[in-house]
């Protein structure tokens, strides 16, 4: 069998969240099968984070994945979670989204990151979907902008800064947080990204929203974007799932030229729904 072409990343966290990882090796009813690169994987290990839920994290190579967690999860996806038993084994639970929701109804008590009322529960549900079906699919556009695309870089970058302005427009005028003062899982759901701009400036020599200041005919969503955006950032438990940015670089260098063999980055080459 061959090498899959990005089983060569870095093999372990680094910097902030290696320290996160070695504080969760022993067992526990819980186990986060993670690749620490991951954003999708961030979401729920942020969740973990702020619920201050006991687990075990193992880290998993997604494209270079071992017998005993294809033998747990044959899809091999990441995240995947080790999810708790009557009789004390683990069933795997996989995508992020469904995996936050899961922990969240599963650890009501502690720090809920969803809304109680089935309204604003539901309402907040539009939202995640919209990061899902618009913003990541125009991140990914933007990033694996190559010339031979039949779509201008200008116009990428226009489509990913009209899906925040969409998403930003629906968040509590004051916040900081999408919801308000309250911190929840639609903050969650796009925090991975939002603290991945960086990685379209590095690569596509563009900003990705008006720097700050800039004057625009939609000033005043955009200082709400920078108002949520530095709350996300600043978040301890966004910061401490992070690794060093310099690992991450290679990873992004094979999507910026489009060379990712991700089930993402191939839906992205071939126009297809993010999986």
């Amino acid at each position: 069998m061959g090498t899959h072409p990005d089983s060569d990343i870095y093999p372990e966290a680094t910097g902030a969240a290696s320290k996160i990882v070695a504080q969760h090796q022993k067992d526990e009813p819980i186990t986060l099968y993670s690749g620490w690169f991951c954003p999708f994987v961030q979401r729920s290990w942020i969740v973990l984070e702020e619920k201050k839920i006991p687990y075990k994290y193992v880290e998993i190579n997604p494209y270079n994945k071992e017998p005993s967690f294809l033998k747990l999860n044959p899809r091999g996806l990441v995240p995947t979670l080790g999810a708790p038993q009557e009789d004390g084994s683990q069933k795997p639970l996989i995508e992020s989204n469904l995996i936050s929701e899961y922990l969240d109804e599963s650890f009501p008590d502690q720090n809920p990151l969803f809304p109680k009322s089935p309204y604003e529960k539901a309402r907040m549900k539009v939202w995640i979907d919209h990061i899902s079906t618009r913003i990541l699919p125009a991140y990914h556009r933007l990033l694996q902008h190559t010339p031979d695309k039949p779509y201008s870089l200008e116009s990428a970058r226009e489509e990913f800064a009209a899906s925040l302005k969409t998403w930003i427009k629906e968040a509590d005028p004051e916040g900081p947080y999408f919801l308000g003062k309250q911190f929840s899982y639609a903050d969650v759901a796009l925090a991975p990204w939002a603290v991945r701009l960086w990685v379209l400036e590095h690569f596509k020599g563009v900003e990705p929203v008006p720097p700050r200041g800039e004057a625009t005919e939609d000033q005043e969503l955009w200082e709400r974007w920078y108002k949520w955006s530095d709350a996300i950032s600043s978040r301890k438990s966004v910061v401490e799932t992070l690794s060093d940015r310099e690992h991450y670089l290679p990873l992004y260098k094979r999507y910026a030229e489009d060379r990712a063999q991700s089930e993402l980055a191939k839906a992205i080459r071939a126009g297809k729904a993010v999986p």
